[in-house]
């Protein structure tokens, strides 16, 4: 790395012999799984120099950004409106880990049956080791699962300024109305941080912006039904992985060069797999880089993922947020009606979550599913169930995985997966 990168991560505060060591493992990681894929299209070299960058060029980007007067907001969570951010002339950051590091750390503060998700961040924070953290002006928590919940009390400890969402938990029109207040509360706080005012125009650009970058991942999630599959799971994974921190107008223009190339690749009959492939779609938990464990093992086994029903796929990305207002209420309005849609696990009843996933089977001519639920996560751990029986009843085979982000279980999965597409192969 440049020194000019160990200055920068210097100056943030990093450990950076920790640091350097979970950039080596990131990176010797990243190579294993990913370069040695074949037949990959062109357009992913974009997202190999992202990742060969990612704390660095990027970071650079925030701090440059910083010193031109713009603030930076890492979130956790697809419910904190990047348009908001974008409006006030921020910059929305995604900061969630994927990576099981200094969990002895993290398990000093919060009990050792929390989920991987929560303690990845704790992991990351207590050891100095993640630069979008460091480089945030205002962190955003969220209160979806009480896991969160209680963590973020814990976590307020550790950081300068954390700002926490609260969200609702029923579809009701009480749900609705607790969603819009805790969205007009936020944008106070954002305008108070930013010292800019939220105005229509502004609000229109950050709608969209956000809107742009959603448009071309449905684009993407659209072509993945071709068969043979013109994309593997994992680069697609990755795709949808940068979208929480790359940034935005140059995303959107790289994930469309890549859907320029795939439509081409359609039209000749080239892809990833054989046709005929088994194809799967994965449902659950996010996957955040760089938790690329279960789809390698899928892919692996000869498979192809065609779609990911998570906030790290489609649950994320697949609604536009309408403008049909002409206030700053009124468009704020439209953001509500936006969120109010993703049918996160932490809802209670949430049936359009299953009925997105039957959708999502006949669209992408999927075999199967596999849930994925991260361990001592209760929403999606309890959901999974209802999801398994629900997928049956259909005539839909589902496979339900629990697990976390250490590689002790990967055999154990792989021959449950195996065993799976046995059953699906057409």
């Amino acid at each position: 790395m440049p020194d000019d990168y160990r200055e920068m991560w210097a100056g943030l505060g990093l450990d950076l012999e920790a640091h350097d060591g979970l950039l080596e493992a990131l990176s010797s990681a990243y190579r294993d799984v990913f370069l040695s894929q074949s037949d990959r299209p062109e357009g992913m070299q974009y997202f190999d120099f992202v990742m060969s960058e990612v704390h660095g060029l990027r970071i650079k980007e925030l701090l440059d950004a910083r010193r031109d007067g713009r603030k930076v907001v890492g979130s956790f969570c697809v419910f904190v409106p990047e348009e908001l951010v974008l409006a006030v002339d921020g910059v929305s950051v995604g900061l969630c880990a994927g990576a099981e590091f200094n969990f002895e750390g993290a398990e000093t503060l919060l009990p050792r049956s929390t989920c991987a998700l929560i303690k990845s961040a704790f992991g990351f924070k207590l050891a100095r080791v993640c630069p979008y953290l460091e480089a945030s002006d205002m962190l955003v928590g969220e209160n979806t699962c009480d896991g969160k919940k209680k963590a973020y009390e814990v976590l307020r400890r550790h950081v300068e300024n954390l700002y926490v969402m609260d969200l609702p938990q029923t579809k009701s029109d009480e749900g609705r109305a607790l969603l819009r207040a805790e969205y007009l509360r936020f944008a106070e706080a954002l305008q108070g941080l930013c010292d800019r005012r939220l105005t229509v125009e502004g609000l229109r650009k950050g709608i969209d912006i956000a809107n742009r970058k959603r448009q071309a991942l449905r684009r993407l999630c659209e072509l993945r039904a071709a068969d043979p599959a013109p994309i593997s799971g994992l680069d697609a994974l990755l795709v949808n992985q940068v979208f929480f921190y790359d940034d935005p107008g140059r995303f959107t223009d790289s994930v469309n060069r890549i859907c320029d190339e795939i439509e081409e690749r359609s039209g000749s009959g080239r892809g990833v797999r054989p046709a005929g492939a088994p194809r799967i779609v994965v449902s659950g938990c996010p996957m955040a880089v760089p938790n690329w464990k279960l789809t390698s093992i899928v892919e692996g086994a000869g498979a192809v993922i065609v779609g990911e029903e998570s906030c790290v796929g489609e649950r994320g990305s697949r609604h536009l947020t309408e403008e049909s207002g002409n206030t700053v209420e009124a468009l704020i309005d439209d953001l509500v009606d936006r969120y109010f849609r993703i049918d996160c696990a932490v809802f209670t009843p949430n049936p359009s979550r299953l009925s997105h996933l039957e959708e999502m089977v006949a669209a992408y001519r999927a075999d199967g599913v596999i849930h994925y639920s991260l361990q001592f996560c209760q929403p999606y751990q309890i959901e999974s169930g209802e999801v398994e029986r629900g997928l049956e009843r259909a005539g839909i085979p589902c496979l339900s995985l629990d697990t976390d982000y250490s590689q002790e279980d990967v055999g154990q999965i792989r021959t449950r997966v195996e065993a799976f597409l046995e059953r699906v192969s057409p």
